[in-house]
């Protein structure tokens, strides 16, 4: 007699997607090949640490139409970092320009702040780097001082352009902040390549990080949605931190509910 077979297997389990998060990028003059033209240009290594982090990165570079429609932009998402990259327009927030502050990008400006708060309403996991926290502060009527060392009396946050040597730095972070559970600590040495900084800031956030010693805002959150945060330091360029993959955590346990919606 023979013996039963093992049961029809049933359809294997289906893995779920990954999140997918956009990293926006800048339009910018770029060279390869043969080609020497404007190109999208975002650094490698926001794109490797979303990837890294277990997330599909999607590079957004702005755009008019995405400028005046962020919601069908965000809708696609599950995450957005907001990149390093060159002076906001002080315009914007009601001052004229310093000597020391780059020449303004006022469409790239104003799509990342059509973003950021279209994400935010929507509930969207938001990581503002560098550049990307002082969008945040912005975007919610925040101002910034155009040039750290006018006001600190140092240039200990970039020393040298173009690179991140010699201002590794200590931040203090409020302990049971976001800030702090993304850093996983509460004395978080980072590394820093900027010349401005938050001044007045952006309704609804709050200064949960400062740094060491001049007590420069280096992280800003919400209450009032799971995930919103603005570091002040580069998390990319640190293959130890732990920053970029707690927006892609907190984008994976996000989109579940806001799929449902």
């Amino acid at each position: 007699m023979a013996l039963p077979g093992p049961p029809p297997a049933g359809p294997a389990p289906v893995s779920p997607r990954p999140p997918v998060v956009g990293v926006v990028a800048a339009v910018a003059p770029a060279r390869w090949g043969p080609w020497d033209q404007p190109a999208v240009v975002v650094a490698a290594n926001y794109v490797e640490a979303v990837q890294r982090a277990g997330a599909v990165a999607l590079v957004v570079p702005p755009h008019p139409a995405d400028r005046a429609r962020p919601a069908d932009l965000v809708a696609a998402l599950d995450g957005l970092v907001l990149t390093g990259g060159t002076d906001l327009d002080p315009r914007a927030y009601g001052a004229e320009p310093h000597p020391e502050t780059d020449p303004p990008e006022p469409g790239r400006d104003a799509f990342e702040a059509a973003l950021a708060r279209a994400a935010v309403a929507a509930g969207v996991p938001v990581l503002g780097i560098c550049r990307g926290m002082q969008v945040l502060n912005c975007a919610w009527g925040g101002t910034l001082h155009q040039h750290l060392p006018d006001h600190l009396g140092h240039d200990d946050h970039r020393r040298v352009i173009g690179t991140f040597d010699g201002t590794d730095h200590p931040v203090h972070v409020a302990p049971g902040s976001l800030a702090a559970r993304a850093a996983g600590e509460d004395l978080h040495v980072v590394k820093s390549h900027h010349h401005q900084g938050v001044d007045r800031v952006g309704e609804g956030w709050l200064v949960t990080a400062r740094a060491d010693g001049d007590g420069l805002p280096e992280a800003i959150e919400r209450a009032d949605v799971p995930f919103a945060l603005g570091v002040q330091w580069h998390p990319e360029a640190d293959p130890e931190s732990g920053v970029i993959a707690a927006l892609v955590a907190a984008a994976r346990a996000t989109r579940p509910a806001r799929r449902r919606s």
